[in-house]
């Protein structure tokens, strides 16, 4: 089943959800307004009488930007739903097949609230373009100033990952950041270490092993969990514990491991196409490789050395 939905924004960079009503499947949750595709029309064209038959409006399809897809299964029901960025309309949103309506800001928003199948496109409204990683071979006090000059020049996520320093010294070094963090309004995911975050209130990134041994989302929505892929299988993973985005690599050739081949772009895509949460393209690749990574599906380019050196 191929299913739109409309994620509309408005000039205050609220977006509108939707309450499915009761009867329904999932009745009471919150999602992006939509429907399915009928056979032999166009998705556009689905969109548009569905968002009229629900809200009563009529898009514009000249604002239409494409968000994210997102392969979903409710027991033996599958679909794709495809989410679509719609910023002009005509006429005032109504609830007409909606228990009610909501005008929210992303991040005020509880994905616990939203229908799973919804989750991964709150997630790629929320994540920005790029996701910065520290360097493996710098002290803390390095990655300290790494990390403030990344802050100052408008990184918003942030992984700290310090494989040469204890797990003690690492999270001493993050909770002197913290405060710096959140002026900011970013977010800093810890690399492996669980516990770390829940101690500290901050976010995870979970290694590819890792995501053989958990077996549901390690923290609560309010802070991220990403997850390190590198094949389809471990994306199926990553979306299956409740991680709001995933890594997937090397795209390109690293120097860090020259003996790995690279999956190059089209590979990539095919992947990522088939993956329910928004995936950064990591292994070879830097801020000037956004726009290419958008257009192979991508949220957006993840990197270390080229994202210190730019």
């Amino acid at each position: 089943m191929h299913v739109l939905a409309g994620v509309l924004i408005d000039g205050a960079g609220r977006i509108l959800i939707a309450q499915r009503p009761a009867g329904k499947h999932l009745a009471g949750m919150w999602e992006f307004p939509g429907g399915k595709v009928e056979p032999g029309e166009a998705p556009m064209a689905a969109l548009e009488r569905e968002l009229d038959e629900e809200l009563g409006i009529a898009i514009d399809p000249l604002s239409f930007e494409d968000l994210i897809r997102v392969p979903w299964t409710y027991g033996e029901r599958s679909m794709l739903l495809e989410a679509v960025v719609v910023r002009a309309w005509s006429g005032e949103p109504q609830a007409l097949d909606a228990a009610a309506i909501d005008w929210r800001l992303p991040k005020d928003i509880d994905p616990g609230m939203l229908a799973p199948a919804d989750r991964p496109i709150l997630a790629a409204l929320r994540l920005p373009e790029h996701y910065v990683i520290t360097p493996a071979d710098v002290s803390v006090a390095q990655a300290t100033t790494l990390v403030r000059a990344a802050l100052a020049r408008g990184e918003r996520l942030l992984q700290w990952r310090l494989p040469g320093a204890s797990t003690e010294e690492a999270r001493a070094g993050a909770a002197a950041l913290l405060p710096e963090v959140r002026r900011f309004g970013a977010q800093l995911l810890l690399n492996r270490d669980i516990e770390g975050a829940r101690a500290l209130g901050v976010g995870v990134h979970l290694s590819a092993g890792q995501l053989r041994e958990v077996t549901e989302r390690p923290l609560a929505f309010d802070v991220p969990v990403g997850a390190s892929c590198h094949d389809p299988d471990e994306l199926v993973l990553a979306s299956a514990c409740g991680c709001d985005f995933a890594t997937l690599s090397p795209v390109d050739a690293t120097a860090s491991h020259p003996d790995t081949p690279p999956l190059g772009w089209p590979r990539f895509a095919k992947w990522v196409e088939n993956a329910s949460l928004p995936v950064y393209a990591l292994g070879g690749l830097g801020p000037t490789d956004v726009a290419m990574a958008r257009m192979h599906a991508a949220q957006g380019v993840a990197g270390i050395r080229a994202f210190w050196t730019a």
